[in-house]
């Protein structure tokens, strides 16, 4: 396939066989101690990860749920917002629920958007889901007019010397500061500040703590990866995860074990998931003919090796070289794009204005002389939610049907940035728990079209009803 041939990745060359240990598919027994241990820490006692000649691996119903109980609300392993998202959204980059308060979120909005509109007529911006090869999209455009609020009235809103009003009812948690001094993360308490920083951002923090040249070398990796595809932040943050929880094994007095097996134990829960390599696996663009298949898988190949050398300019570790090959990096991203896991967090903007529209009538005439402008700048995309790529170890076991009896759904409770998964019917105990990677609306050749990007045919009883004979 296209992108293959002769990698220009020296790593890979020399580490070859450390490379191909890491990404082998986990040994049955390793993987299911792996989940078991897993369920058994989460206490998910609804659910067990289980496998079979048919399908692999899978997740079966520990209990029976009757229609819309909770299965599971699965903590990722490692994810991140999009760019462009972090125009319409401040949330906690650990957790990812909102923070700050409604005029806070309203105010910088407002305020990017007031200074966005020069920049984005000079310069294109993309995302994961733009013209570089990615199937998700994002958000990051408006057609309100900020221009027409005093940016005076927009700084009070953000300072918190302008409050407006029923807020009260929408506390959010107070912003807590990167605690390595970039402006680029915020937090919603320092316990999720501390653990950011443990598992993943002590190595990709841009602020004034970090060694200078580190930190540059880390703003040009961050800059690629906004003027191409935020996917590679994402595998970024995947590689640090590892090399912080290798770190910390090595540190326990006990470990004896050699450098390349605590590497392996490091990368266990990364190692779960499906992989292919991402230049192989992401879907052809319309735009783009079969012809130039190979053009553009090459094109892509290419894009991940210049972001791996300036990931590497900010990181490497020798201890963990084999981390950093090019073969690896292109399954993580890989394992990103198939595993289909958006992170999506409902925004509270939106419950405040619903709630301001649903007020008595004598009530809210007189509210939205106050919150009319507001909304009115804010534009249709008043209530864009966070928007995100993570990797989730359990929903990520769940196999694809064309009539799930499950769904990942948000319930209003939901402010995080977990995956939630509810029941769509009865299953009882025993049964296998499945949810739809596509729309399963669609017709029957358009669901298989979409499913061969995931690597198979599905044979689920609707696709068998409806296969043409």
């Amino acid at each position: 396939m296209g992108g293959s041939g002769v990698s220009p990745c020296d790593l890979d060359r020399e580490f070859a066989p450390q490379i191909a240990q890491l990404l082998a598919t986990p040994p049955l027994q390793s993987a299911q101690e792996y989940y078991d241990e897993l369920i058994r820490s989460k206490k998910h006692d609804g659910i067990r990860v289980s496998y079979s000649s048919k399908h692999g691996k899978g997740v079966c119903a520990n209990r029976d749920f009757a229609e819309e109980d909770l299965i599971l609300k699965d903590q990722m392993v490692v994810g991140a917002q999009h760019s462009l998202n972090k125009i319409d959204c401040v949330v906690c980059s650990y957790c990812f629920c909102f923070i700050g308060s409604i005029e806070f979120q309203i105010g910088r909005r407002l305020y990017l958007q007031s200074i966005g509109a020069s920049i984005d007529s000079t310069s294109e911006r993309h995302c994961h889901g733009s013209d570089v090869g990615s199937s998700t999209g994002c958000s990051g455009s408006t057609n309100g007019n900020s221009n027409d609020v005093p940016q005076g009235v927009v700084m009070s809103l953000m300072d918190g010397d302008t409050s407006l009003p029923f807020t009260d009812q929408f506390r959010l948690p107070s912003v807590v500061a990167c605690p390595g001094g970039c402006e680029g993360e915020l937090y919603c308490s320092q316990s999720c500040a501390d653990s950011d920083w443990d598992s993943y951002h002590s190595l990709l923090c841009t602020g004034s703590k970090t060694e200078p040249l580190r930190r540059s070398a880390l703003q040009k990796f961050v800059q690629h990866a906004n003027g191409t595809n935020d996917i590679f932040l994402v595998a970024a943050k995947a590689i640090t995860f590892t090399l912080l929880r290798y770190k910390k094994l090595k540190r326990q007095p006990a470990s004896h074990e050699s450098s390349f097996s605590l590497l392996m134990e490091a990368w266990k829960p990364l190692s779960m998931g499906f992989k292919k390599r991402w230049w192989e696996c992401v879907a052809l663009p319309e735009d783009i003919d079969s012809s130039e298949e190979d053009s553009f898988r090459q094109q892509m190949r290419d894009l991940a090796f210049e972001s791996l050398q300036l990931l590497k300019d900010a990181i490497f570790d020798p201890e963990c070289a084999p981390l950093f090959s090019l073969d690896v990096y292109g399954h993580i991203i890989g394992m990103f794009e198939l595993n289909n896991l958006d992170l999506v967090v409902a925004s509270p903007v939106e419950d405040y204005f619903i709630h301001i529209d649903d007020l008595p009538e004598s009530e809210k005439e007189e509210v939205e002389k106050v919150t009319g402008l507001f909304l009115d700048a804010l534009g249709e995309d008043y209530s864009v939610p966070c928007e995100g790529t993570a990797f989730f170890p359990l929903q990520s076991c769940m196999n694809h049907s064309c009539c799930p009896n499950a769904r990942a759904f948000k319930r209003d409770e939901d402010k995080d940035g977990h995956a939630v998964i509810l029941a769509l019917k009865p299953i009882s105990k025993g049964e296998e728990i499945t949810i739809s990677y596509i729309d399963e609306d669609l017709s029957y050749e358009e669901r298989q079209a979409q499913l061969a990007d995931y690597g198979f045919t599905c044979a689920c009883s609707k696709c068998q009803e409806e296969r043409p004979i």
